[in-house]
């Protein structure tokens, strides 16, 4: 699979997320701003990024896009180390959308960047909005990555003593952790991941998603959903199949249907949603209470998902559902769930 059409398939998980939460009226803030809200019909646009150049494109792009339906404010501050509140006066908890399209990932590479990151995210909100945005699936990679340690424990005294394979190879991409080890601390586990037909790879650190959820409610945020995108698409096909035909017209048979060679690199992705609770319209969502003592900062214990659906309140409408069976670490595809945490 090449770049380009990864990159596509990522930016149709970015354009359907928008399509569901973003409405005429909206106010929509970008986390680490990306081109996907360009065409978006909202209200009002609110951008922030660490990067100036980044800001500097996009406001580029703006001034030469054809009828922007919106109006738009830029805030050059990083949202996982700085305090956005601090810059953004009588704009907070404003907004109705804030989505994290790209990045999320780099902010788990220590417990203070995610929850920096969470906190602004809160107060950013207004009562009943949405959190919602795409990062590498954690529960994918590392299921894969499992099965390549089974694999050497198997061939037991064949391969070298002490030695922990750190890369997973498939016909499309390249994955390869900067540490062996065989534990999965809950932040700064990095790897760096290349897609065939890439001159480089990109550098990313697993999201424990306990922890996310954990850290998410500590904020102020509720869990509504986390779905590898496979299932995403499958849930809303009705709904997405024109849309991926569009960005990536050789991945779905005529019925819509993911072909099996997308999914490798689709499932490498989730989505995640989490709402900020409103008590004036509706008791808050039900967050699962997790067990502190399973977060163990060395390595990953005994979390089961199960625990978020037994309290789950059914997500809005137009959102796919949530599986029965999901892995330690969050969703993944189905070939790749653990039964049991690890």
């Amino acid at each position: 699979m090449s770049q380009c059409t990864q990159h596509r398939l990522h930016d149709f998980a970015k354009t359907a997320l928008i399509n569901i939460f973003a409405h005429p009226y909206a106010t929509v803030c970008d986390l680490y701003c990306d081109n996907k809200l360009l065409d978006a019909q909202i209200g009002h646009y609110i951008g922030i990024d660490a990067s100036s150049s980044a800001i500097h494109q996009l406001r580029e792009a703006l001034d030469t896009h054809p009828k922007p339906s919106y109006t738009a404010d830029f805030l050059h501050v990083d949202p996982s180390t700085e305090n956005i509140e601090t810059h953004l006066e009588e704009k907070t908890n404003t907004a109705d959308v804030v989505c994290c399209l790209q990045h999320l990932q780099l902010c788990f590479e220590t417990e203070e960047k995610a929850r920096r990151l969470l906190h602004n995210v809160a107060s950013l909100l207004k009562p009943g909005g949405y959190f919602l945005g795409i990062t590498p699936d954690s529960s994918t990679i590392w299921a894969k990555y499992q099965r390549n340690v089974e694999a050497y424990h198997n061939k037991g005294s064949s391969m070298k003593p002490n030695i922990v394979p750190n890369c997973i190879r498939t016909e499309n991409y390249m994955i390869t952790f900067e540490v062996e080890e065989e534990k999965f601390p809950l932040f700064g586990k990095k790897y760096q991941l290349k897609f065939a037909n890439d001159v480089s790879a990109e550098t990313h650190c697993l999201v424990h998603f306990p922890t996310f959820i954990r850290l998410a409610r500590e904020a102020g945020l509720e869990y509504v959903e986390i779905q590898n995108l496979t299932e995403f698409y499958d849930d809303n096909r009705t709904q997405l199949a024109g849309l991926l035909m569009h960005y990536v017209p050789n991945l779905s048979d005529p019925r819509g249907r993911l072909l099996p060679r997308s999914y490798d690199a689709l499932g490498l992705y989730t989505t995640f949603i989490f709402q900020k609770p409103d008590p004036e319209i509706a008791p808050p969502i039900a967050t699962p209470l997790l067990n502190d003592t399973s977060y163990n900062h060395d390595e990953v214990t005994s979390w089961r998902d199960d625990e978020i659906i037994n309290g789950h309140v059914e997500p809005a409408l137009g959102l796919g559902k949530i599986s029965e069976q999901k892995g330690i670490l969050g969703p993944g595809p189905a070939d790749l769930r653990f039964p049991e945490a690890l």
